[in-house]
């Protein structure tokens, strides 16, 4: 498909500032996002720009979170979401120089909507970057499905995403194993604070993710080449924040670059579509089935496996609850010790999986699944 041209971005009309509603910005489209650099801590380069939307200048929703929460108020969270993106993706055509990625921003609140005609056709287009959505963990434990949905399409679009915030809540880290983000942003409060035991156990998780699945790790609120320093410990490749350069507009961005710039990995389609049933799944990996006294101690070894880890996922699935009844103590205390859980139960949406019963258990280091037509005999991975 041939690339947008800059004329093919939508022009900002004039407009009186103090008359402002979240609706007239969505309308005239009055959203002109600022960027700034993300850079190689050992080159300097810069390897991609993050889009930061702005509503009007001057205006009393130029601050993101004001223009949200009036987007919000007025039913319009959606479509101003949506609209952030699009401009930052013109606002980039129309620059002179273009980055290698641009990172863009998803709203947690809207993540269950349809993308919009326009965003289809410019991430459809051929364009000069690579998009990589930003997630943080509010849109985990909100809209898990819909997140995993989206992350399998800019996948399949060649794009990548990106999970942001990591270490500011368990949650973060509990659901890496879920996503396999191919970007892992450390939020600030871990460099302002490197010594710190909770700093240390993060960067571990991260580490570990990263080796195992090719991630890049970027340190944010990089304000001084001590902090450089800082994010290198922490396991940090790349960096962002004021020493490399404040938030501007796309004309005015300065993109330096130092030999080939390094990427993220190939995107992987197909890596967040089902390939099956919770059973078919699992009876992939198991060595054999088990019997029905073996589920007891498999649930207590599994209990005992978790305990005291506040980044536990337990997710579970049954059709009759005859089928799980002699094992509810065991189930209700590994689903106590977890950050998030979440049970398919009959009559519940979306449906349990037809005729099956399965329990997955899931920390950044451990997994664990027992699954089954009928939850005796059971499949164990």
């Amino acid at each position: 498909m041939a690339r947008l041209r800059p004329a093919d971005a939508v022009a900002v009309p004039e407009h009186d500032e103090h008359a402002l509603d979240a609706a007239t910005i969505l309308r005239h489209r009055l959203v002109t996002p600022l960027f700034q650099p993300i850079v190689d801590l050992d080159t300097g380069t810069v390897v991609a720009v993050e889009a930061l939307a702005r509503g009007p200048v001057g205006s009393c929703l130029e601050r993101l979170d004001r223009l949200f929460a009036a987007a919000s108020q007025a039913g319009l969270l959606g479509p101003m979401d949506l609209m952030c993106a699009e401009r930052a993706i013109e606002c980039e055509l129309e620059a002179a120089n273009t980055p290698p990625m641009l990172f863009v921003n998803a709203e947690p609140a809207a993540l269950d909507q349809p993308i919009s005609a326009r965003l289809i056709e410019l991430l459809l287009s051929d364009l000069p970057f690579r998009i990589v959505t930003e997630y943080t963990e509010r849109a985990l434990s909100t809209f898990p499905a819909a997140l995993l949905r989206i992350a399998g399409q800019s996948h399949l679009l060649g794009n990548g995403i990106a999970l942001d915030d990591v270490g500011a809540d368990p949650m973060s880290l509990a659901f890496l194993p879920f996503i396999e983000p191919d970007v892992i942003k450390l939020d600030m409060h871990l460099l302002r604070n490197p010594c710190a035991p909770s700093t240390a156990e993060v960067c571990a998780v991260v580490a570990a993710a990263a080796a195992r699945t090719g991630a890049v790790v970027i340190a944010e609120g990089i304000e001084t080449s001590a902090d450089v320093d800082v994010a290198r410990t922490l396991g940090a490749t790349w960096g962002q924040g004021w020493h490399f350069g404040r938030p501007t507009r796309a004309a005015d961005l300065q993109l330096h670059v130092r030999g080939a710039a390094a990427g993220i990995r190939d995107a992987r389609p197909g890596l967040h579509q089902p390939i099956g049933s919770p059973f078919e799944v699992a009876i992939a990996g198991a060595t054999g089935l088990a019997h029905d006294a073996a589920i007891g101690p498999a649930l207590e070894r599994i209990s005992v496996a978790i305990d005291g880890q506040e980044h536990a996922v337990v997710l579970g699935s049954y059709c009759e609850p005859g089928d799980v009844a002699p094992w509810l103590p065991h189930i209700d205390r590994v689903t106590r010790q977890a950050a998030y859980a979440s049970v398919l139960r009959p009559g519940s949406t979306p449906e349990p999986f037809p005729g099956e019963s399965s329990l997955v258990v899931m920390t950044p280091d451990y997994a664990a699944a027992l699954s089954s037509p009928r939850f005796g005999g059971a499949s164990q991975t």
